[in-house]
Protein backbone atom coordinates (compact mmCIF):
# COMPACT_ATOMS: atom_id res chain seq x y z
CA UNK A 1 0.00 0.00 0.00
CA UNK A 2 1.42 3.39 -0.98
CA UNK A 3 2.07 5.97 1.69
CA UNK A 4 -0.16 9.04 1.84
CA UNK A 5 1.54 11.72 -0.31
CA UNK A 6 1.23 14.57 2.15
CA UNK A 7 3.31 16.00 4.97
CA UNK A 8 1.25 16.89 8.05
CA UNK A 9 1.92 18.06 11.57
CA UNK A 10 -0.32 15.23 12.73
CA UNK A 11 0.08 12.38 10.25
CA UNK A 12 -2.39 10.25 12.24
CA UNK A 13 -5.21 12.49 10.99
CA UNK A 14 -4.93 10.58 7.74
CA UNK A 15 -7.12 7.56 8.43
CA UNK A 16 -7.49 4.81 5.84
CA UNK A 17 -9.96 2.74 7.83
CA UNK A 18 -13.64 3.16 8.54
CA UNK A 19 -15.14 4.01 11.93
CA UNK A 20 -17.73 1.79 13.60
CA UNK A 21 -18.54 2.15 17.29
CA UNK A 22 -15.23 3.78 18.14
CA UNK A 23 -13.10 1.20 16.32
CA UNK A 24 -11.03 1.95 13.24
CA UNK A 25 -11.49 -1.10 11.06
CA UNK A 26 -11.20 -2.52 7.56
CA UNK A 27 -14.19 -4.26 5.99
CA UNK A 28 -14.20 -8.02 6.46
CA UNK A 29 -14.19 -8.69 2.73
CA UNK A 30 -11.14 -6.51 2.17
CA UNK A 31 -12.75 -4.46 -0.60
CA UNK A 32 -11.39 -1.00 -1.39
CA UNK A 33 -11.47 1.73 -4.01
CA UNK A 34 -8.92 4.29 -5.22
CA UNK A 35 -9.14 7.97 -4.30
CA UNK A 36 -7.65 10.22 -6.97
CA UNK A 37 -5.79 13.50 -6.91
CA UNK A 38 -7.83 15.54 -9.42
CA UNK A 39 -4.85 17.76 -10.21
CA UNK A 40 -3.00 14.89 -11.91
CA UNK A 41 -5.39 11.93 -12.04
CA UNK A 42 -3.11 9.72 -9.95
CA UNK A 43 -4.20 7.56 -7.04
CA UNK A 44 -3.66 9.16 -3.65
CA UNK A 45 -4.49 6.09 -1.62
CA UNK A 46 -6.92 3.20 -1.57
CA UNK A 47 -9.85 3.57 0.81
CA UNK A 48 -11.81 0.69 2.38
CA UNK A 49 -15.20 -0.06 0.88
CA UNK A 50 -17.78 -1.19 3.42
CA UNK A 51 -20.66 -3.42 2.40
CA UNK A 52 -24.36 -3.50 3.20
CA UNK A 53 -23.81 -5.82 6.15
CA UNK A 54 -21.35 -3.31 7.63
CA UNK A 55 -23.92 -0.53 7.25
CA UNK A 56 -26.59 -2.60 8.96
CA UNK A 57 -24.22 -3.34 11.85
CA UNK A 58 -23.36 0.34 12.15
CA UNK A 59 -27.06 1.28 12.16
CA UNK A 60 -27.77 -1.24 14.93
CA UNK A 61 -24.90 0.14 17.01
CA UNK A 62 -26.02 3.70 16.27
CA UNK A 63 -29.46 2.82 17.66
CA UNK A 64 -27.89 1.70 20.94
CA UNK A 65 -25.63 4.74 20.90
CA UNK A 66 -28.58 7.05 20.41
CA UNK A 67 -30.52 5.58 23.29
CA UNK A 68 -27.59 6.09 25.63
CA UNK A 69 -26.54 9.52 24.30
CA UNK A 70 -29.99 11.09 24.34
CA UNK A 71 -30.81 9.83 27.82
CA UNK A 72 -27.49 10.33 29.57
CA UNK A 73 -26.57 13.83 28.41
CA UNK A 74 -28.10 17.24 28.92
CA UNK A 75 -28.25 19.90 26.23
CA UNK A 76 -25.57 21.81 28.12
CA UNK A 77 -23.27 18.79 28.11
CA UNK A 78 -23.82 18.19 24.41
CA UNK A 79 -23.00 21.84 23.75
CA UNK A 80 -19.74 21.46 25.67
CA UNK A 81 -18.78 18.42 23.58
CA UNK A 82 -19.39 20.36 20.39
CA UNK A 83 -17.32 23.30 21.64
CA UNK A 84 -14.39 20.98 22.28
CA UNK A 85 -14.78 19.52 18.79
CA UNK A 86 -14.86 23.02 17.31
CA UNK A 87 -11.64 23.91 19.14
CA UNK A 88 -9.88 20.78 17.87
CA UNK A 89 -10.96 21.44 14.27
CA UNK A 90 -9.56 24.98 14.43
CA UNK A 91 -6.40 23.77 16.17
CA UNK A 92 -5.75 21.38 13.28
CA UNK A 93 -7.14 23.52 10.45
CA UNK A 94 -3.86 23.49 8.51
CA UNK A 95 -3.66 19.71 8.36
CA UNK A 96 -7.37 19.36 7.61
CA UNK A 97 -7.09 21.92 4.82
CA UNK A 98 -4.16 20.09 3.24
CA UNK A 99 -6.03 16.78 3.28
CA UNK A 100 -9.09 18.47 1.79
CA UNK A 101 -7.11 20.29 -0.89
CA UNK A 102 -5.31 17.13 -1.97
CA UNK A 103 -8.39 14.96 -2.46
CA UNK A 104 -10.83 17.68 -3.58
CA UNK A 105 -8.52 19.88 -5.65
CA UNK A 106 -9.60 23.29 -4.35
CA UNK A 107 -6.87 25.76 -3.48
CA UNK A 108 -5.31 25.67 -0.04
CA UNK A 109 -6.79 29.11 0.66
CA UNK A 110 -10.28 27.88 -0.21
CA UNK A 111 -9.74 24.65 1.71
CA UNK A 112 -8.67 26.57 4.82
CA UNK A 113 -11.74 28.76 4.47
CA UNK A 114 -13.92 25.67 4.23
CA UNK A 115 -12.44 24.15 7.38
CA UNK A 116 -13.22 27.37 9.27
CA UNK A 117 -16.66 27.40 7.72
CA UNK A 118 -17.13 23.78 8.84
CA UNK A 119 -16.09 24.70 12.38
CA UNK A 120 -18.59 27.56 12.42
CA UNK A 121 -21.48 25.06 12.22
CA UNK A 122 -20.09 23.11 15.17
CA UNK A 123 -19.77 26.32 17.18
CA UNK A 124 -23.23 27.52 16.16
CA UNK A 125 -25.01 24.33 17.16
CA UNK A 126 -23.02 24.10 20.37
CA UNK A 127 -24.91 27.24 21.38
CA UNK A 128 -28.21 26.20 19.83
CA UNK A 129 -28.21 22.95 21.82
CA UNK A 130 -29.45 24.81 24.90
CA UNK A 131 -31.98 26.89 22.96
CA UNK A 132 -34.37 24.18 21.91
CA UNK A 133 -37.52 25.54 23.47
CA UNK A 134 -40.96 23.96 23.65
CA UNK A 135 -44.23 25.86 24.16
CA UNK A 136 -47.03 26.18 26.66
CA UNK A 137 -50.27 26.54 24.70
CA UNK A 138 -53.55 27.85 26.23
CA UNK A 139 -56.00 24.96 26.17
CA UNK A 140 -59.58 25.25 24.91
CA UNK A 141 -60.61 22.91 27.75
CA UNK A 142 -61.13 24.02 31.32
CA UNK A 143 -58.58 22.95 33.90
CA UNK A 144 -56.17 21.81 31.20
CA UNK A 145 -52.81 22.76 29.77
CA UNK A 146 -51.01 21.88 26.54
CA UNK A 147 -47.23 21.76 26.33
CA UNK A 148 -44.87 20.69 23.58
CA UNK A 149 -41.59 18.84 23.94
CA UNK A 150 -38.83 18.62 21.35
CA UNK A 151 -37.16 15.22 21.17
CA UNK A 152 -34.32 13.83 18.99
CA UNK A 153 -35.49 11.76 16.04
CA UNK A 154 -32.97 8.95 16.60
CA UNK A 155 -30.49 7.42 14.16
CA UNK A 156 -29.69 9.73 11.22
CA UNK A 157 -28.36 8.61 7.84
CA UNK A 158 -25.97 11.21 6.46
CA UNK A 159 -24.90 11.29 2.80
CA UNK A 160 -22.49 14.08 1.90
CA UNK A 161 -21.02 15.47 -1.36
CA UNK A 162 -17.44 15.83 -2.53
CA UNK A 163 -17.47 19.55 -3.26
CA UNK A 164 -17.55 20.60 0.43
CA UNK A 165 -16.30 17.47 2.20
CA UNK A 166 -15.76 19.20 5.57
CA UNK A 167 -18.60 21.73 5.77
CA UNK A 168 -21.34 19.42 4.57
CA UNK A 169 -20.40 16.92 7.26
CA UNK A 170 -20.52 19.40 10.13
CA UNK A 171 -23.59 21.24 8.86
CA UNK A 172 -25.49 17.96 9.10
CA UNK A 173 -24.07 16.18 12.14
CA UNK A 174 -23.48 19.11 14.51
CA UNK A 175 -27.26 19.70 14.87
CA UNK A 176 -27.78 15.95 15.14
CA UNK A 177 -25.38 15.76 18.09
CA UNK A 178 -26.83 18.94 19.62
CA UNK A 179 -30.26 17.31 19.82
CA UNK A 180 -28.98 13.93 21.04
CA UNK A 181 -29.11 11.94 17.78
CA UNK A 182 -26.56 9.46 16.47
CA UNK A 183 -25.29 9.35 12.88
CA UNK A 184 -24.17 6.86 10.24
CA UNK A 185 -22.20 8.74 7.60
CA UNK A 186 -21.63 7.70 3.99
CA UNK A 187 -18.94 10.10 2.78
CA UNK A 188 -18.33 10.63 -0.94
CA UNK A 189 -15.98 8.28 -2.76
CA UNK A 190 -14.00 11.23 -4.11
CA UNK A 191 -13.18 12.76 -0.70
CA UNK A 192 -13.47 10.26 2.17
CA UNK A 193 -10.31 11.22 4.06
CA UNK A 194 -11.60 14.63 5.17
CA UNK A 195 -14.65 13.00 6.76
CA UNK A 196 -12.54 10.41 8.55
CA UNK A 197 -10.18 13.08 9.92
CA UNK A 198 -13.10 15.10 11.26
CA UNK A 199 -14.55 11.97 12.89
CA UNK A 200 -11.22 11.28 14.61
CA UNK A 201 -11.27 14.76 16.13
CA UNK A 202 -14.91 14.29 17.18
CA UNK A 203 -13.94 11.20 19.17
CA UNK A 204 -11.04 13.10 20.73
CA UNK A 205 -13.51 15.81 21.77
CA UNK A 206 -15.55 13.24 23.66
CA UNK A 207 -18.37 12.53 21.23
CA UNK A 208 -19.45 9.03 22.36
CA UNK A 209 -18.25 6.22 20.04
CA UNK A 210 -21.74 4.82 19.55
CA UNK A 211 -23.04 8.08 18.12
CA UNK A 212 -20.71 8.52 15.12
CA UNK A 213 -19.99 5.93 12.44
CA UNK A 214 -18.22 6.67 9.14
CA UNK A 215 -18.30 4.07 6.36
CA UNK A 216 -16.71 4.90 3.01
CA UNK A 217 -17.99 2.68 0.24
CA UNK A 218 -18.16 2.06 -3.49
CA UNK A 219 -21.46 0.18 -3.04
CA UNK A 220 -24.29 2.30 -4.45
CA UNK A 221 -26.90 0.31 -2.55
CA UNK A 222 -25.47 1.63 0.74
CA UNK A 223 -27.39 4.88 0.26
CA UNK A 224 -30.56 2.86 -0.30
CA UNK A 225 -29.92 0.98 2.96
CA UNK A 226 -29.83 4.29 4.83
CA UNK A 227 -33.03 5.34 3.05
CA UNK A 228 -34.96 2.15 3.79
CA UNK A 229 -33.65 0.76 7.08
CA UNK A 230 -36.47 1.23 9.64
CA UNK A 231 -34.01 2.05 12.43
CA UNK A 232 -32.88 5.14 10.53
CA UNK A 233 -35.39 7.85 11.39
CA UNK A 234 -33.89 10.74 9.43
CA UNK A 235 -32.08 10.94 6.09
CA UNK A 236 -30.02 13.97 5.11
CA UNK A 237 -28.64 14.07 1.57
CA UNK A 238 -26.77 16.63 -0.50
CA UNK A 239 -26.34 15.81 -4.16
CA UNK A 240 -28.15 15.63 -7.48
CA UNK A 241 -31.88 16.08 -7.87
CA UNK A 242 -32.16 12.73 -9.64
CA UNK A 243 -30.62 10.80 -6.75
CA UNK A 244 -32.42 12.93 -4.16
CA UNK A 245 -35.79 12.10 -5.67
CA UNK A 246 -34.97 8.40 -5.68
CA UNK A 247 -33.87 8.42 -2.03
CA UNK A 248 -36.92 10.45 -1.00
CA UNK A 249 -39.18 7.87 -2.61
CA UNK A 250 -37.39 5.09 -0.76
CA UNK A 251 -37.49 6.97 2.54
CA UNK A 252 -41.26 7.31 2.22
CA UNK A 253 -41.52 3.56 2.79
CA UNK A 254 -40.73 4.07 6.46
CA UNK A 255 -41.93 7.70 6.62
CA UNK A 256 -38.53 9.08 7.60
CA UNK A 257 -37.85 12.74 8.03
CA UNK A 258 -35.76 13.89 5.07
CA UNK A 259 -33.57 16.86 4.25
CA UNK A 260 -32.69 17.15 0.59
CA UNK A 261 -30.25 19.78 -0.68
CA UNK A 262 -30.27 19.18 -4.43
CA UNK A 263 -29.40 20.78 -7.74
CA UNK A 264 -29.68 24.41 -8.73
CA UNK A 265 -29.72 26.77 -11.70
CA UNK A 266 -29.02 30.09 -10.02
CA UNK A 267 -29.60 33.31 -11.91
CA UNK A 268 -27.26 36.25 -11.29
CA UNK A 269 -29.01 39.47 -12.34
CA UNK A 270 -27.21 42.77 -12.98
CA UNK A 271 -29.65 45.68 -13.34
CA UNK A 272 -28.77 48.89 -15.14
CA UNK A 273 -28.50 50.81 -11.85
CA UNK A 274 -26.07 48.33 -10.28
CA UNK A 275 -22.54 49.09 -9.13
CA UNK A 276 -20.81 47.21 -11.97
CA UNK A 277 -17.51 46.74 -10.16
CA UNK A 278 -19.38 45.29 -7.18
CA UNK A 279 -21.36 43.02 -9.49
CA UNK A 280 -18.18 41.72 -11.12
CA UNK A 281 -16.73 40.92 -7.69
CA UNK A 282 -19.94 39.11 -6.80
CA UNK A 283 -19.83 37.10 -10.02
CA UNK A 284 -16.24 36.07 -9.39
CA UNK A 285 -17.19 34.83 -5.93
CA UNK A 286 -20.34 32.90 -6.72
CA UNK A 287 -19.44 31.69 -10.22
CA UNK A 288 -15.76 30.79 -9.99
CA UNK A 289 -15.31 29.84 -6.33
CA UNK A 290 -14.18 26.20 -6.09
CA UNK A 291 -13.82 26.32 -9.89
CA UNK A 292 -17.58 26.65 -10.24
CA UNK A 293 -18.32 23.49 -8.28
CA UNK A 294 -20.79 24.75 -5.68
CA UNK A 295 -24.52 24.14 -5.65
CA UNK A 296 -25.21 27.88 -5.25
CA UNK A 297 -22.97 28.91 -8.15
CA UNK A 298 -24.41 31.42 -10.58
CA UNK A 299 -25.31 29.27 -13.59
CA UNK A 300 -26.80 32.09 -15.68
CA UNK A 301 -25.55 35.69 -15.68
CA UNK A 302 -28.44 37.93 -16.72
CA UNK A 303 -27.20 41.45 -17.47
CA UNK A 304 -29.20 44.50 -18.57
CA UNK A 305 -28.36 45.28 -22.17
CA UNK A 306 -27.29 48.87 -21.33
CA UNK A 307 -24.47 47.64 -19.07
CA UNK A 308 -23.74 44.22 -20.59
CA UNK A 309 -20.64 45.28 -22.52
CA UNK A 310 -19.10 47.06 -19.53
CA UNK A 311 -19.85 44.19 -17.15
CA UNK A 312 -18.62 41.52 -19.56
CA UNK A 313 -15.36 43.30 -20.38
CA UNK A 314 -14.51 43.81 -16.70
CA UNK A 315 -15.37 40.19 -15.95
CA UNK A 316 -13.16 39.00 -18.83
CA UNK A 317 -10.16 40.94 -17.53
CA UNK A 318 -10.50 39.40 -14.10
CA UNK A 319 -10.92 35.89 -15.49
CA UNK A 320 -7.80 36.28 -17.64
CA UNK A 321 -5.77 36.79 -14.45
CA UNK A 322 -6.82 33.40 -13.01
CA UNK A 323 -4.14 30.72 -12.75
CA UNK A 324 -4.93 27.03 -12.92
CA UNK A 325 -2.94 24.40 -11.06
CA UNK A 326 -2.84 21.96 -8.14
CA UNK A 327 -4.64 23.26 -5.10
CA UNK A 328 -1.58 22.85 -2.89
CA UNK A 329 0.49 25.13 -5.14
CA UNK A 330 0.55 28.60 -3.58
CA UNK A 331 0.50 30.23 -7.04
CA UNK A 332 -2.78 28.55 -8.01
CA UNK A 333 -5.97 30.62 -7.95
CA UNK A 334 -8.27 27.89 -9.29
CA UNK A 335 -7.90 24.15 -8.96
CA UNK A 336 -9.11 21.24 -11.07
CA UNK A 337 -12.57 19.84 -11.57
CA UNK A 338 -13.42 16.70 -9.67
CA UNK A 339 -13.06 14.15 -12.49
CA UNK A 340 -13.02 13.57 -16.24
CA UNK A 341 -16.82 13.55 -16.38
CA UNK A 342 -16.95 17.10 -15.06
CA UNK A 343 -14.53 18.22 -17.78
CA UNK A 344 -16.60 16.47 -20.43
CA UNK A 345 -19.76 18.22 -19.26
CA UNK A 346 -18.35 21.73 -19.46
CA UNK A 347 -16.87 20.95 -22.90
CA UNK A 348 -20.32 19.84 -24.03
CA UNK A 349 -21.92 23.02 -22.71
CA UNK A 350 -19.36 25.26 -24.43
CA UNK A 351 -19.63 23.43 -27.76
CA UNK A 352 -23.43 23.56 -27.60
CA UNK A 353 -23.41 27.30 -26.84
CA UNK A 354 -21.01 28.07 -29.68
CA UNK A 355 -23.09 26.01 -32.11
CA UNK A 356 -26.09 28.18 -31.24
CA UNK A 357 -24.44 31.57 -31.58
CA UNK A 358 -22.53 31.95 -28.32
CA UNK A 359 -19.17 33.70 -28.46
CA UNK A 360 -16.26 32.53 -26.30
CA UNK A 361 -14.69 35.70 -24.89
CA UNK A 362 -12.05 34.01 -22.77
CA UNK A 363 -11.14 30.38 -22.03
CA UNK A 364 -13.19 27.73 -23.74
CA UNK A 365 -10.78 24.82 -23.81
CA UNK A 366 -8.81 22.25 -21.85
CA UNK A 367 -5.45 23.81 -20.92
CA UNK A 368 -2.16 22.25 -21.92
CA UNK A 369 0.72 21.21 -19.69
CA UNK A 370 -1.09 20.31 -16.48
CA UNK A 371 0.03 16.68 -16.22
CA UNK A 372 -3.20 14.79 -16.77
CA UNK A 373 -5.33 16.71 -14.28
CA UNK A 374 -9.03 17.41 -14.67
CA UNK A 375 -8.77 21.06 -15.71
CA UNK A 376 -10.83 23.38 -17.87
CA UNK A 377 -10.07 27.03 -18.46
CA UNK A 378 -12.32 29.59 -16.70
CA UNK A 379 -14.62 30.64 -19.50
CA UNK A 380 -16.91 33.55 -20.34
CA UNK A 381 -19.44 33.26 -23.18
CA UNK A 382 -21.51 36.15 -24.52
CA UNK A 383 -24.70 36.07 -26.62
CA UNK A 384 -26.16 33.28 -24.46
CA UNK A 385 -29.76 32.33 -25.26
CA UNK A 386 -32.53 30.27 -23.70
CA UNK A 387 -32.14 27.34 -26.11
CA UNK A 388 -28.58 26.59 -24.96
CA UNK A 389 -27.82 23.83 -22.47
CA UNK A 390 -26.28 26.39 -20.11
CA UNK A 391 -29.72 27.94 -19.71
CA UNK A 392 -31.35 24.89 -18.17
CA UNK A 393 -28.64 22.39 -17.16
CA UNK A 394 -26.40 23.02 -14.15
CA UNK A 395 -22.84 23.18 -15.50
CA UNK A 396 -21.01 22.78 -12.17
CA UNK A 397 -17.82 24.20 -13.61
CA UNK A 398 -16.05 27.50 -14.40
CA UNK A 399 -18.32 28.61 -17.24
CA UNK A 400 -20.04 32.02 -17.12
CA UNK A 401 -22.65 32.50 -19.85
CA UNK A 402 -23.85 36.10 -20.21
CA UNK A 403 -27.50 36.60 -21.21
CA UNK A 404 -29.05 40.04 -21.71
CA UNK A 405 -32.46 41.45 -20.82
CA UNK A 406 -34.38 44.68 -21.36
CA UNK A 407 -36.42 45.35 -18.23
CA UNK A 408 -37.18 44.09 -14.74
CA UNK A 409 -40.12 41.91 -15.72
CA UNK A 410 -38.06 40.17 -18.40
CA UNK A 411 -35.22 39.55 -15.93
CA UNK A 412 -37.59 38.01 -13.38
CA UNK A 413 -39.21 35.84 -16.04
CA UNK A 414 -35.82 34.59 -17.24
CA UNK A 415 -34.58 33.92 -13.71
CA UNK A 416 -37.69 31.96 -12.74
CA UNK A 417 -37.73 29.92 -15.94
CA UNK A 418 -36.38 26.77 -14.28
CA UNK A 419 -37.67 23.82 -12.28
CA UNK A 420 -35.03 24.52 -9.64
CA UNK A 421 -35.12 27.04 -6.84
CA UNK A 422 -32.01 26.95 -4.69
CA UNK A 423 -30.27 30.32 -4.93
CA UNK A 424 -30.48 33.59 -6.82
CA UNK A 425 -28.53 36.85 -6.91
CA UNK A 426 -29.16 40.37 -8.11
CA UNK A 427 -27.40 43.72 -8.03
CA UNK A 428 -29.26 47.02 -7.86
CA UNK A 429 -28.96 50.37 -6.09
CA UNK A 430 -32.74 50.93 -6.09
CA UNK A 431 -34.28 50.11 -2.70
CA UNK A 432 -37.76 49.65 -4.14
CA UNK A 433 -36.44 47.27 -6.76
CA UNK A 434 -34.51 45.34 -4.13
CA UNK A 435 -37.70 44.64 -2.19
CA UNK A 436 -39.75 43.82 -5.30
CA UNK A 437 -37.25 41.46 -6.88
CA UNK A 438 -36.39 39.71 -3.61
CA UNK A 439 -40.07 38.81 -3.27
CA UNK A 440 -40.56 37.78 -6.89
CA UNK A 441 -37.55 35.50 -7.34
CA UNK A 442 -38.60 31.89 -6.78
CA UNK A 443 -35.77 30.38 -4.76
CA UNK A 444 -34.86 29.58 -1.19
CA UNK A 445 -31.87 31.93 -0.85
CA UNK A 446 -31.12 35.31 -2.39
CA UNK A 447 -27.99 37.43 -2.41
CA UNK A 448 -28.60 41.15 -2.92
CA UNK A 449 -25.46 43.06 -3.95
CA UNK A 450 -23.34 40.16 -2.75
CA UNK A 451 -22.18 36.79 -4.00
CA UNK A 452 -21.79 35.35 -0.50
CA UNK A 453 -24.98 33.94 0.99
CA UNK A 454 -24.02 30.96 3.14
CA UNK A 455 -23.18 31.17 6.85
CA UNK A 456 -23.94 29.14 9.96
CA UNK A 457 -26.62 31.60 11.07
CA UNK A 458 -28.41 31.66 7.69
CA UNK A 459 -30.99 29.04 6.66
CA UNK A 460 -29.64 27.05 3.72
CA UNK A 461 -31.98 25.24 1.35
CA UNK A 462 -34.19 25.52 -1.69
CA UNK A 463 -37.67 25.09 -3.06
CA UNK A 464 -39.18 23.23 -6.00
CA UNK A 465 -36.79 20.58 -7.36
CA UNK A 466 -33.87 21.97 -5.37
CA UNK A 467 -35.04 20.08 -2.31
CA UNK A 468 -36.74 20.27 1.06
CA UNK A 469 -35.62 21.25 4.54
CA UNK A 470 -33.15 23.81 5.86
CA UNK A 471 -29.63 23.42 7.17
CA UNK A 472 -27.78 25.76 9.51
CA UNK A 473 -29.48 28.60 11.41
CA UNK A 474 -31.99 28.29 14.23
CA UNK A 475 -34.17 26.23 11.88
CA UNK A 476 -31.52 23.57 11.34
CA UNK A 477 -31.99 22.06 14.79
CA UNK A 478 -35.64 21.21 14.17
CA UNK A 479 -34.69 19.02 11.20
CA UNK A 480 -33.39 16.49 13.76
CA UNK A 481 -36.27 16.71 16.20
CA UNK A 482 -39.83 15.50 16.66
CA UNK A 483 -42.44 17.60 18.41
CA UNK A 484 -44.43 15.80 21.09
CA UNK A 485 -47.63 17.31 22.42
CA UNK A 486 -48.62 16.68 26.05
CA UNK A 487 -52.11 17.60 27.21
CA UNK A 488 -52.52 17.84 30.97
CA UNK A 489 -56.18 17.52 31.98
CA UNK A 490 -58.23 17.80 35.17
CA UNK A 491 -55.71 20.07 36.83
CA UNK A 492 -58.24 20.94 39.55
CA UNK A 493 -58.34 17.35 40.81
Amino acid sequence: MASFPLSLRRPDLVEIRGLINGEWIHPGDGESFPVYDPSNGRTIQNCPSFNIGDFRRAIDLAQAGFEDFSRSTTAKERGALLRRWNDLVLEHEEDLARILSLENGKTLTEATGEVRYAASFISWFAEEATRSYGDQIPSSYKNAMVITLKEPVGVCGIITPWNFPAAMITRKIAPAFATGCSVVIKPPRETPFTALALAKLALEAGIPPGTIHVLPTKVHKAAEELATNPKVKKLSFTGSTRVGKHLTQLAAGTMKKVSMELGGNAAFIVFEDADIDLAVEGALICKFRSSGQTCVCANRLLVHRDVADDFTEKLIQRVKAMRLGPGLDSKTTHGPLVNAGAVAKIKEHVEDAVSKGGVVKVGGKVPEGLDGGFFYEPTVISNATADMMVAYDETFGPLAPVFTFGDEDEAISMANDTEFGLAGYFFSANVGRVMRVAQRLQCGMIGVNTGLISAAESPFGGINESGVGREGSKYGLSEYQNIKTVTLGNLDK
